[in-house]
């Protein structure tokens, strides 16, 4: 780790000055994704609560905690791989071109070793603490991730479906902590709400910075018919969350007002979904994304206080 400081310092001509690693914490922080974590955690936190099989007068909290803490660290490496892997198109966008290697703000060399770091503390964390399971699901999200999804963005508007593939894998590695596997329907049934809760996520992300992505050469949309292509990636899975929410509240037993909570979020995103396709704009894609970022959580919370 002493290079890791030396090469914080290792800055291009266009970045701010940096005197130590205390100072370029927050870049280091930024690179993780929080906001990308947050999400990541209540869902891992999800799988976990409702994957335990056993009283909750004895939910193994300290259990809980170590796969909440590994599942973050190691997707804080991927978060911070992806960027190093990615900082020179990164700079092409405005979306995106603030981040700290992007910018100039931190050695690309830095960040690498930093996210490889996490990556490796946190798999090791999750095998040690938790079980094996859990620890190899979270190499499989993040080596996927890394090595599958984020070179197919340069190749096929496809990429979106291998990327979904990792991105609904924390409900799982929070199952395998409780119970130790996952062969549990209902485990499966909390993958395919955040699988497919993330194609309207994504599609609204990148309609509105579509521009964006094309300038620095992601292959997100199709060259000719965009808007077929939004409407398909949007309009189906969230037909498909619609019914897999419903789904998930009646594996878990639920109750008149968990049905009647899941249905209003559902027909709240369909609806957002079909002016996203009918009237696609940044408007209503913004819309669709703030549709979406309430949708998960609510839906889980809607499920978690059921066991409860």
């Amino acid at each position: 780790m002493a290079g890791l400081s030396a090469s914080v310092l290792d800055i291009g001509p266009s970045a701010r000055p940096a005197s130590s690693v205390r100072s370029a914490i927050p870049d280091f922080l930024a690179l993780t994704k929080p906001e990308v974590n947050f999400l990541i955690v209540i869902a891992t936190f999800t799988g976990f609560y409702l994957g335990y099989p056993g009283d909750l007068h004895n939910f193994p909290l300290e259990r809980m905690l170590n796969v909440l803490c590994g599942t973050l660290l190691v997707a804080s490496g991927a978060g911070t791989l992806n960027q190093y892997l990615e900082h020179g198109f990164d700079a092409q966008m405005r979306r995106t071109s603030r981040r700290p290697i992007a910018a100039g703000r931190l050695h690309p060399r830095a960040a690498a070793w930093f996210g490889i770091s996490l990556s490796i503390v946190g798999s090791v964390y999750l095998l040690a603490t938790v079980n094996a399971l859990a620890s190899a699901l979270a190499v499989f999200t993040a080596a996927t991730y890394l090595l599958i999804y984020t070179p197919l963005k340069r190749k096929t508007p496809l990429c979106t479906l291998a990327g979904a593939v990792p991105g609904a894998m924390p409900p799982l590695i929070g199952w395998a902590a409780a119970s130790g596997s996952i062969v549990s329907g209902k485990a499966w049934i909390l993958y395919a709400v955040l699988f497919l809760w993330q194609f309207p996520h994504f599609m609204a992300i990148a309609w509105m910075y579509r521009d964006d992505y094309a300038r620095a050469g992601y292959l997100i949309f199709p060259a000719r018919n965009a808007g077929g292509f939004l409407a398909w990636l949007t309009g189906v899975p969230a037909l498909a969350l619609f019914i897999a929410g419903v789904g998930a509240v009646a594996a878990n037993r639920g109750g008149i007002l968990q049905y009647c909570a899941t249905i209003l979020l559902g027909l709240g995103l369909l609806y957002c979904a079909s002016r996203q396709i009918l009237l696609p704009s940044r408007i209503t894609a913004r819309q669709m994304l703030q549709a979406t970022i309430v949708y998960l959580p609510l839906q889980f919370l809607i499920l978690i206080l059921r066991k409860g």
